[in-house]
């Protein structure tokens, strides 16, 4: 249990967070958070294609508990990313296109927004758009994104500044959630267990990241057909790929269509419940060692110095 420095509770429990888990909140953290608040708020990991997903099939289908409205966190720069803007690189300055105002290399990327927004659609789930503000952002850009989420089906778009004005900053968006959260839904998984590991796979990439086929490595075929006869083939899918696109291929921006979504291993996690796929050049994440690093770190009382972050 934490608190946050306008003293909101929060519980800060959950599994691993890497290419091969759901990337949530544990099912525990969110059931004693029901208990005690009137709005229970929750990540689902990595975009609506990879974390919204797993998020409803894996974890929801599990605890019971069923989202009433999802928040989507779109920024003016990420879009100008996905319509075609220049490379960003870690610890090098932003392109003019960045922080300059550019309407039309905005709108080429709203595509990826309303991608998104269509995938929480196929779920049942009110959403609002939240526009995370940047000093360099302008009014006309969040303007055309604001447009372009209400008529994409969300119910609004807030533009919110909480990052530096904390609460202050995202009482509009608060608000505009708690509707959405009251206008009736109809929230299930996206596939029934029932269907085979293929059949599950493809209905994902197809109608999720917008594959037209999926192709399978000699492996995955031999790991899906030893999973059917263990008796795991009714297990849900926790897809493992890129976070960077909605496709396989980091690379490859916006919205892309009619690709084949290649499938190069299938593994599973049966002690978590799921089976993973593995698609494109992914890395799976190591295990954290049985000493966290946090057991090392202390407040000195006499002083309030913090030891043990270093």
């Amino acid at each position: 249990i934490m608190q946050t420095l306008e003293e909101q509770m929060a519980f800060v429990h959950a599994g691993p967070f890497a290419n091969i888990a759901h990337g949530n909140s544990s099912v525990v953290a969110d059931l004693i958070a029901t208990k005690i608040g009137d709005y229970v708020v929750t990540e689902s990991g990595f975009g609506a294609d990879m974390g919204f997903e797993k998020f409803v099939d894996i974890k929801c289908r599990t605890s019971g508990l069923f989202p009433d409205a999802v928040v989507l966190v779109v920024t003016v720069r990420a879009l100008k990313m996905h319509g075609g803007g220049p490379k960003v690189s870690p610890g090098k300055p932003l392109a003019k296109a960045y922080v300059e105002e550019d309407v039309e290399l905005v709108k080429k990327g709203l595509v990826n927004m309303i991608a998104h927004l269509g995938i929480v659609g196929k779920f049942g789930v009110p959403s609002v758009v939240a526009i995370n503000a940047f000093p360099t952002d302008t009014e006309a850009e969040w303007g055309i994104i604001k447009e372009a989420a209400i008529k994409a089906g969300a119910s609004d778009a807030i533009v919110t500044r909480n990052w530096a004005e904390g609460g202050d900053g995202a009482v509009e968006l608060a608000k505009a959630v708690v509707k959405a959260a009251e206008t009736p839904s109809s929230v299930k998984p996206f596939y029934p267990l029932d269907l085979s590991i293929k059949e599950k796979i493809e209905r994902i990439a197809r109608e999720i990241y917008g594959a037209e086929q999926v192709s399978y490595s000699a492996e995955a075929d031999k790991s899906i057909e030893k999973f059917g006869e263990l008796g795991f083939d009714r297990l849900p899918i926790c897809m493992a790929k890129t976070q960077y696109s909605l496709s396989h291929d980091p690379a490859v921006k916006g919205a892309p269509k009619g690709f084949t979504f290649p499938v190069n291993d299938v593994r599973i996690a049966a002690g978590a419940g799921f089976i993973y796929p593995l698609s494109g050049e992914i890395n799976t994440m190591p295990g954290l060692s049985s000493k966290p690093g946090y057991m090392g770190m202390d407040i000195d009382t006499e002083t309030g110095r913090i030891i043990g972050l270093s």
